[in-house]
């Protein structure tokens, strides 16, 4: 994803009137939003909403979600939440109600670095004084629950040079624990594909490959369904 550049002749105290008017009266300028919001980067967004809350004495976040909505309006909001925070917001959404939105979980938690984890955890942390985990536990189970849990741990083996050898022997277990038997052993992927690095991770599928007539994706489709299957599918797809 392209990231915008801060926008040269920047004028905040310009934009948050722009802004406020295209929220004032009849009707929304979702327009004129857009092409402030969209064009400005993360750090003059954040003076364009100081300027406008000594402006008008009025929350620019507030407004925006009072005058905006759908699709549009969680872009908007997106765009204005500092990025972790974003994140956690998205969990507890996903958490909430009656149901669960399992692909929300799957696609924020299984892509992440350890360092982007925790920083996830920590804002979910701060904004809804629970842990993540917990809430995971309360809201998963099975064989789904136990991947998300140790996704969330944080404790992928980062910082660590690629391990040929491991990775052979890792390839080996998981054709073992899979298309090697009958039944499938979800446990050893599991282990594998959490706590692994993204690069070592690389390096197993690789090896499997050649063990294996078939590639660590197939292994997957063939031997695992639903949630956890899409689990383990989202962490294998970031690295082909």
């Amino acid at each position: 994803m392209a990231t915008i550049v801060p926008k040269a002749d920047f004028d905040p105290s310009e934009d948050a009137q722009a802004l406020r008017a295209a929220m004032k009266g009849l009707g929304t300028d979702e327009d004129t939003i857009m092409s402030i919001l969209c064009a400005r980067s993360s750090s003059q967004r954040d003076i364009i909403t100081e300027k406008y809350k000594n402006l008008f004495g009025r929350d620019l976040v507030d407004d925006l979600k009072s005058e905006l909505g759908g699709k549009f309006e969680s872009v908007i909001i997106g765009l204005m939440t500092p990025s972790y925070e974003f994140l956690a917001s998205e969990l507890k959404a996903a958490m909430k109600g009656a149901g669960t939105d399992e692909d929300t979980l799957v696609e924020i938690l299984c892509t992440r670095s350890n360092d982007e984890i925790n920083l996830i955890k920590e804002a979910y942390k701060n904004k809804y004084d629970k842990d993540l985990e917990d809430a995971l536990k309360g809201e998963t189970t099975g064989d789904f629950e136990r991947i998300l849990v140790s996704v969330c741990g944080a404790a992928r083996d980062e910082g660590v040079p690629v391990d040929p050898d491991q990775a052979a022997a890792d390839a080996q277990r998981l054709f073992e624990a899979g298309a090697a038997q009958w039944g499938t052993d979800e446990s050893m992927f599991q282990m594998i594909l959490a706590s692994r690095s993204f690069e070592q991770l690389r390096q197993v599928f690789r090896e499997y490959a050649k063990i294996a007539d078939h590639d660590i994706m197939d292994a997957i489709q063939n031997e695992m369904s639903g949630d956890y299957q899409n689990a383990l599918l989202t962490i294998g797809e970031g690295l082909y």
